[in-house]
């Protein structure tokens, strides 16, 4: 009988079988190739049947139906349902949800995934319709509940209900059944056949969603996905997500399913087993494969065989290692860790959609055989655009895009006469060399690139290594793991050709490259465990003064899911289980849960399971190895969850081998390396036997891939002929450690375009490190959670060379500050090594407000300061007049929380506790303030390191003339923009007969804009441009004195809006550094609005004065109409908790894209989930959705803003800081402008509702509401116009012949009355509430 296992990838279809007499054979062919087959794995194994089963050849012609009676099982993984999701191919369906929420799930987290890009591109939603449902669920509380206020919570009290968490609920609004029924039915009559029903907290009270999906059963829907069973975990917005998910794709796998079997004479697979390989790196059956299971259904299959075969002891490892994962594809490249057990997630975002199921922990890259290769502004960029499986690279002869497979032909390092001959049209052609070579040459050429093909081949070869080496690096590094420690295992059609650069980049000493190592995902598939899971909400709480807790049956809890999950398996009980024990657990108070294991001494000897023991005590080192430290805190069970496993193959250990002769190679081949082209051995796989050791530089063949043995590394065949690479060339521990010695003659540092791409990854891996450090050493939620921080490199002089890409306000405002502590410390007291500073105050020492605390370190060379790093976080609270430190009436900085202008954290090595202390006294939240600033040393701690190694692998002036290199490419690309802009600004003025310039150089071109606060306080931008230089004057004279208020904003706010302008509009992938400001000069004239005094109140230029900035220099350049232009800043608490967020508005339209309801411009934190907000504290969330129609009108429509409602259920204070409340967002070229926002409470005593304007702070007794409606974004265009964009630059920026559009800068901002008519004719008339 024939055993298949099957990877179905985006490029190729891998599939291992095992023969009737137990040999094995592996093949590849094209995932998609319509021209010769209808379905890659029928058609593989039709292949496999055919040429193994020649007296019954006939049953297994092409495109026949294939007989199945000789197949004993098929072991499937598939990325059917990942193609649905990425190419939004799924079922037609809708959501239900509960009132209030409409718009959620498209909401999210209300970050956007590229801050640079001004169209806020996303993914649309899965569901087709949306109904919200007439039901409310809430928490209930004894502190609440207590309230003598109680008694607005619902007009006919119901019942207090008891939940599996030991929690309660209340309902306060029963189910609507005939309104859900009439629902229902309107969307079955539509033609929507799926519906995913997700209801606020059902995860603890499911009863209204069985309700819903018993009537939708009635109906007729097909498929029902209920978010409690989907999900059983809190978290509104992925458990909706995913169950959105599962309505949407589960039909369409299911559908390819039954059609693959169709693909089989009926009835023949009956006796067969017919296994699919899940996300979580477990088979289930077909009835139980669902669509939300399935997106990393593939890459699960490679993580199971790795595991498996590389995590062995062996002669030269007495004990296993942990594995790294590095499953290089056509696609994208997938790694992963495994320790001894798979390692899971439980949220991940994949194409846009919040996925909340267990998945194995993969990080994917968007470098793959199949990735195109560009040249942009001088840079090497592999993807992440793929050429796919058809037409594919260059090399497959379809006409296709170049590759890194392109690459690596070229090079020699993947031999077509030694590849399947499977590609051109007739699929009998080898890769074509010739083709790929001259695709290298047209690219050198249309550059004018001085350099040899395979030079230029081979950088992009390196690019695309050190593009793979980053997600590694934050799989390992950043959750505390010394990659040293670990084996690289390679596979993947393309991974054996790049293991060897990649270990060496890592500092890995040891490969593994299985023999099956092309198709070592399908190979797992036959390896891999059949599996179920099943999980329930809890909310048990645990201390360590009170260790043990009667209470709390830990073991009958657990019985009672494994019988659940044995349920689910449907096997003999005479079947073998194995059984894991897992517990969700976090510090109350955090959001950080980790998936804790039952240690294997947690049971007593009489069967009973005691909390620290089996998990807590393991909890706490696994958070502290992965967070840097633990807490003083109770810890809380968010759920509990059993894992059934019958277990598939295990391997024995590998045996040792008897060194054998030098192998003799079956050829010769000429191949790039990095000394250039060499003489490479050629072996086949199949010649090297275990002992066999071969030498690099060489080159393994394998069935269907190729292995390529660096210089200075050595291969051996193992016992199970399996390839073990030893890695040379690797620094030892003591030369890491020792200074490098310099010659004595120092030449300059050419620029190699390679390098330069390599160490762009380098610096920007640097800061993006650093910032996985701080959020996992912090404690506060606004750092950690809502990654309110950014991370950034400097030079010596405090420029900058690298910024992750976090909080936009923090851009350009980073590196005012290290210059002021560069200059202070320079007159005050040296800085010298060891020492940390800190520093807050917006006015003198380039900050942009005092909760925004900046703490800096040198990096020393050779006893000198050679880079700084930074890091900028948003402390929760420093003081001030109110909670959270965001006052919306201060008047003067000193009412706005601690000042710190300079102060050595750290001095010599020494935190200067008491010092420090002393400066944030003032803090309602010490602990956390404090806990935080050692989080932001820690961070920078991690910075150092890496600069450091960074210097050791080349040296101090190869790093520091990159540095200045890359600052230069970034100058260059924004010049080159700006050239642009100005051409096309005179080439429009001389279309409309009006080419005059009132500058004293005919090369300067101008742009204006201004814009109004809604106090009337004007913004004023003239940019003037030099067309022949791209030298540009960013002159802000005319903009309004600074007010007695907090909107003020310091000067480095400004120069963060500009410099995040000028990325947005260069609209490509550049490094983000100082060279992007090279080209820029200011003028901000003092005292005013944008250069304050010392003394000036500040809070709010920070949050609410930026984004107006922003908004004023991209109407200038014409770029698209205004966002909402503000962050929508809300506080509230009492004398016992606070809470800070902020909100959402819309973003602008442009000319090819409408807006949305998202975070804008100078902000992207996220949001907290409406069941976490809840559950953590005293408030009831009515409503979070889009406000519809706030947008603007015109051919392209501005994003709408959204509605939050919250009332409170314990007298508290609720602060508002916020902008556009007075004013409307502008339209662009005749676009309408978005609704103004607005601000209410309703006095439940008074029965009145109140507007309480654009800044206040209420006291808010329970019961009351306050509604949030933030502003709508600016429409683009008339409706209906036939918009000539002629010279736009990608879209982003263009002027239409119009003159009114092309210097007129309030053409298209919103209206001012001054001194006319009341505010509500106002409003009326300019806010169309």
């Amino acid at each position: 009988m024939y055993s298949f296992s099957i990877d179905r990838g985006g490029t190729f279809c891998d599939i291992f079988c095992e023969l009737p007499d137990k040999s094995t054979i592996e093949t590849k062919l094209l995932s998609v190739d319509p021209t010769n087959y209808d379905d890659a794995p029928t058609e593989g194994i039709r292949r496999i049947l055919r040429s193994h089963e020649p007296a019954s050849s006939d049953l297994y012609q092409p495109r026949a139906l294939v007989d199945g009676r000789k197949i004993k099982s098929i072991r499937m993984g598939t990325t059917v349902a990942t193609n649905a999701l990425l190419e939004r191919h799924g079922d037609r369906c809708g959501l239900l949800i509960t009132k209030g929420f409409r718009n959620l799930l498209e909401i999210g987290n209300q970050s956007r995934p590229n801050i640079f890009d001004l169209k806020t591109e996303k993914n649309h939603q899965l569901y087709e319709a949306v109904f919200e449902i007439d039901e409310r669920v809430m928490l209930h509380s004894s502190s609440t509940s207590s309230s003598d206020n109680n008694d607005f919570i619902s007009d006919n009290r119901q019942e207090i209900i008891p939940t599996t968490t030991g929690e309660k609920v209340q309902v306060l609004l029963p189910l609507d059944k005939d309104s859900a029924r009439k629902s229902l039915e309107t969307m079955f009559k539509s033609g929507i056949k799926s519906v995913a029903i997700c209801l606020i907290h059902s995860y603890l009270y499911p009863t209204h969603e069985l309700e819903i999906g018993e009537m939708a059963k009635d109906i007729g829907f097909e498929q029902i996905s209920l978010s409690h069973q989907v999900m059983k975990m809190q978290k509104m917005v992925p458990r909706g997500s995913t169950s959105v998910a599962s309505a949407y794709l589960t039909q369409t796998i299911q559908r390819y399913l039954t059609s693959f079997q169709k693909g089989f004479v009926q009835g023949s697979l009956e006796n067969c087993d017919l296994l699919f390989m899940r996300s979580d790196g477990g088979l289930t059956t077909f009835s139980d494969f669902g669509g939300h299971e399935a997106i990393l259904s593939g890459p699960a299959g490679g993580v199971v065989g790795y595991a498996k075969t590389a995590f062995r002891s062996s002669p030269s490892i007495s004990a296993p290692l942990p594995v790294i994962g590095f499953d290089m594809g056509g696609t994208s490249t997938d790694v992963s860790r495994y320790g001894g057990s798979l390692e899971h997630v439980f949220e991940a975002t994949i194409a846009d959609i919040q996925m909340a199921t267990c998945q194995l922990d993969i990080n994917t890259v968007a470098a793959g055989g199949g990735s195109k290769l560009f040249f942009k502004n001088g840079l090497f960029v592999v993807g992440p655009e793929s050429s796919g499986a058809h037409p594919g690279p260059v090399c497959y002869r379809k006409g296709g895009y170049l590759s890194v497979t392109d690459a690596n032909v070229v090079l020699g390092r993947v031999i077509p006469k030694f590849f399947p001959k499977i590609f051109g049209a007739t699929e009998d052609q080898p890769l074509d060399r010739k083709g790929a070579e001259d695709a290298f040459r047209r690219l050198i050429t249309k550059n004018s690139i001085e350099s040899s093909i395979e030079s230029f081949a081979y950088g992009f070869v390196k690019v695309a290594n050190e593009a793979m080496c980053r997600p590694i690096r934050n799989l390992t590094q950043m959750k505390g793991f010394d990659l040293s420690k670990h084996i690289l295992s390679a596979f993947g059609g393309a991974g054996p050709q790049h293991c060897c650069q990649i270990a060496k980049n890592l500092g890995i000493r040891k490969i593994m490259i299985h023999r099956h190592g092309g198709i070592l995902s399908a190979y797992g598939l036959s390896l891999a465990d059949l599996v179920s899971e099943a999980t329930t909400p809890k909310a048990y709480v645990f201390d360590k003064l009170l260790k043990n807790r009667p209470d709390i049956d830990l073991l009958s809890d657990f019985d009672s899911l494994v019988e659940e999950a044995k349920a689910k398996l449907k096997i003999n009980l005479s079947t073998v289980i194995k059984v894991e024990y897992f517990m969700n657990l976090r510090y109350r108070g955090t959001d950080n849960a980790l998936m804790t294991s039952l240690t294997p001494t947690g049971a007593k000897s009489d069967g009973t399971l005691e909390f620290w023991s089996s998990f807590g005590d393991s909890f706490e080192t696994n958070y502290k190895r992965e967070f840097g430290f633990s807490l003083d805190r109770e810890i809380v069970a968010d759920d509990l969850r059993v894992r059934c496993s019958i277990e598939g193959e295990n391997l024995d250990d590998l045996k040792p081998v008897a060194s054998l002769p030098p192998p003799t190679p079956m050829a010769v081949e000429k191949a790039y390396f990095e000394n250039g082209w060499e003489e490479a051995n050629v072996y086949g796989i199949e010649n090297l036997l275990p002992g066999h050791v071969v030498h690099g530089p060489s080159i393994i063949i394998q069935p269907i891939s190729t292995i390529v043995l660096e210089i200075g590394c050595v291969a051996t065949t193992t016992a199970d002929g399996d390839i073990e690479i030893a890695v040379g060339e690797l620094s030892t521990l003591n030369e890491l450690n020792s200074t490098p010695t310099l010659p004595t003659s120092i030449e300059p540092v050419k620029n190699d375009p390679v390098q330069l791409s390599i160490f762009s990854h380098r610096f920007m891996s640097i800061a993006e490190q650093m910032g996985k450090t701080l959020a996992r050493t912090s404690v506060s939620v606004n750092i950690k959670e809502r990654l309110d921080f950014s991370c950034a490199l400097f030079s010596s002089s405090g420029d900058l060379v690298a910024n992750a890409p976090h909080i936009p306000v923090h851009l350009g405002a980073m590196q005012a500050a290290v210059k002021f502590q560069t200059t202070h410390w320079s007159k005050h007291d040296e800085i010298k090594e060891g020492d940390v500073l800190v520093s807050n105050h917006p006015q003198l020492a380039g900050g942009s407000h005092l909760p925004d605390i900046t703490v800096i370190t040198p990096v020393f060379h050779e006893k000198r300061i050679v880079f700084f790093v930074a890091n900028r976080g948003h402390h929760s609270d420093i003081g001030g007049i109110t909670p959270g430190s965001m006052p919306p009436f201060s008047k003067k900085l000193s009412e706005e929380g601690a000042m710190i202008v300079a102060f050595k954290l750290v001095r010599e090595g020494v935190f200067q506790e008491q010092g420090i202390l002393e400066i944030v006294k003032e803090s309602r939240n010490l602990s956390d303030t404090m806990s935080d600033l050692r989080a932001q040393v820690a961070a920078n701690r991690t910075g150092i390191k890496l600069v450091q190694e960074l210097i050791h692998e080349y040296d101090l002036i190869t790093v520091q003339s990159y540095m200045t290199f890359i600052q230069d490419n970034a100058e260059f690309a924004v010049r080159e923009m700006l050239k642009k802009v100005a051409f096309q600004k005179k080439a429009a003025l001389r279309k409309n007969g009006s080419d005059t310039n009132d500058s004293s150089s005919n090369n300067d071109v101008t742009f204006v804009a201004s814009d109004k606060m809604d106090d009337g306080t004007e913004i004023c931008v003239k940019i003037t441009v030099d067309s022949e230089s791209g030298d540009a004057v960013f002159d802000f004279s005319g903009t309004g004195c600074q007010v007695l208020g907090n909107t003020n904003a310091p000067p480095a706010v400004t120069k963060s809006a500009t410099i995040y302008c000028l990325r947005c509009l260069v609209d490509e992938d550049i490094p983000l550094n100082q060279g992007c400001l090279n080209c820029v000069s200011f003028i901000i004239p003092s005292n005013s609005l944008l250069d304050p005094s010392p003394e000036a109140a500040v809070v709010g230029g920070n949050v609410l004065t930026s984004q107006r900035v922003t908004d004023v220099i991209l109407k200038a350049f014409d770029a698209c109409a205004a966002s909402s232009g503000c962050m929508n800043n809300l506080t509230f608490g009492n004398e016992s908790f606070g809470y800070y967020e902020t909100i959402c508005g819309g973003s602008g339209a442009g000319n090819g894209w409408n807006g949305r309801a998202v975070h804008t411009h100078m902000t992207n934190t996220r949001i907290t989930d409406p069941e976490i907000l809840e559950r953590r504290y005293p408030v009831l969330l009515r409503v979070f959705s889009t406000r519809d129609g706030s947008g603007g009108k015109g051919m392209y429509c501005g994003g709408d803003g959204v509605v939050r409602e919250l009332m409170p259920l314990v007298n508290m204070t609720m602060s508002i800081l916020s902008e556009r409340r007075v004013l409307q967002p502008y339209g662009s070229r005749g676009g309408g402008g978005g609704k103004c926002g607005v601000n209410t409470i309703f006095k439940r005593e008074e029965e009145i509702e109140v507007n309480i304007g654009g800044k206040a702070s209420c006291s808010m007794s329970a019961g009351d509401i306050l509604r949030i409606e933030t502003p709508g974004g600016g429409g683009w265009g008339l409706a209906g116009e036939n918009v000539d964009s002629d010279g736009d630059i990608g879209g982003k920026i263009g002027y239409k012949n119009h003159r009114s559009t092309v210097m007129d800068a309030d053409s298209s901002g919103s209206k001012y009355i001054s001194g006319q008519g009341s505010l509500g004719e106002f409003n009326a008339q300019n806010c169309g509430a």
